[in-house]
């Protein structure tokens, strides 16, 4: 399974039907687990098809839940499921963890998931059509390989919306090279490996921090909820996003350099958590990035024909 991100662009109409169906999936959501918390006080045990069948009813309560196709309020219910699966997992894991929380933010809720059904993407016209949404011109930068499975509507902090197309593809191997790479990650260098090379750490939040600072003082100077507190979140929202971009950027193509060059890759066996505890340092590890580094270079090396392409 593969997943390619799009930029869309819904109308002001498509936008509002959008943040109309995001506000009903949140309010199920928590509306589930208000059901499974008070089953759980009164010693029954449910299930996701107990709480799946729960939705039929909670539509007579709530009938504006019509206006969202009804695979999308299935995946609510199992993303709800899966989160309590993961605090489970935590929890034997020996960590300490608390009751799984409300969404009580109207931002929390950002994902619409068409699983299956509810979705035809128009190549040609580059259009995506979406069930009880309507249509929507998409950005298709790149070109989709493999049986499209799923699609998943996204509204990001900074306002912009993206489609994140899953895909079935069945992928061959990349030819060998017969070489071998040690990577050791700093502070000074991003990285130093065993042949030789020396990248740079591009600190891209160090550069970036100071415009973020500015733009955070300039939000608590707003009156929260008006209209120029919007304004000024969307700013610093975008602010972030920019950073997140440039450094994302950077990652995936130097990742995707080592994994291309060499068949087998050595790395550090880092306790990252442990290592930002020291605070002197803390700010540097973090704007470095290691772990997501070591991540992508896992993700590519499982998957060698993904090629990486940030969306504008």
């Amino acid at each position: 399974m593969l997943s390619y991100k799009f930029r869309i662009y819904p109308s002001k109409i498509i936008q509002a039907k959008l943040n109309e169906q995001l506000e009903l999936c949140r309010w199920l959501y928590n509306r589930l687990l208000e059901k499974l918390n008070k089953a759980k006080k009164e010693g029954r045990k449910l299930k996701r098809m107990d709480s799946q069948a729960m939705i039929v009813k909670l539509k007579k309560e709530k009938p504006e839940l019509n206006k969202v196709y009804s695979k999308v309020l299935q995946m609510v219910n199992y993303r709800l499921w899966n989160n309590i699966k993961t605090l489970a997992k935590l929890k034997r894991n020996g960590k300490k963890i608390g009751k799984l929380r409300y969404k009580t933010s109207p931002n929390s809720f950002k994902t619409l998931n068409f699983n299956q059904s509810g979705f035809k993407i128009d190549f040609s016209r580059r259009k995506l059509v979406l069930s009880k949404v309507g249509e929507i011109p998409i950005k298709l930068h790149r070109e989709v390989k493999g049986k499209v499975k799923g699609i998943m509507v996204k509204r990001e902090s900074s306002g912009k919306w993206f489609a994140i197309i899953q895909v079935e593809d069945k992928l061959e191997p990349l030819s060998e090279t017969g070489r071998a790479v040690g990577i050791d990650v700093g502070v000074r260098f991003f990285l130093t490996d065993s042949d030789g090379r020396q990248i740079e750490n591009p600190r891209f939040y160090g550069k970036t921090l100071q415009r973020i600072r500015v733009l955070q003082r300039d939000l608590l100077r707003k009156q929260k909820g008006s209209r120029n507190w919007e304004k000024a979140r969307m700013k610093l929202a975008k602010a972030y996003k920019k950073l997140v971009n440039q450094r994302n950027d950077f990652l995936h193509k130097l990742s995707r350099f080592y994994v291309n060059k060499y068949d087998y890759i050595f790395v550090e066996n880092l306790k990252i958590k442990k290592m930002v505890k020291n605070h002197n340092l803390a700010q540097k590890i973090l704007d470095a990035s290691w772990g997501k580094f070591f991540h992508l270079l896992l993700y590519k090396a499982e998957n060698p024909q993904t090629i990486y392409s940030l969306p504008t």
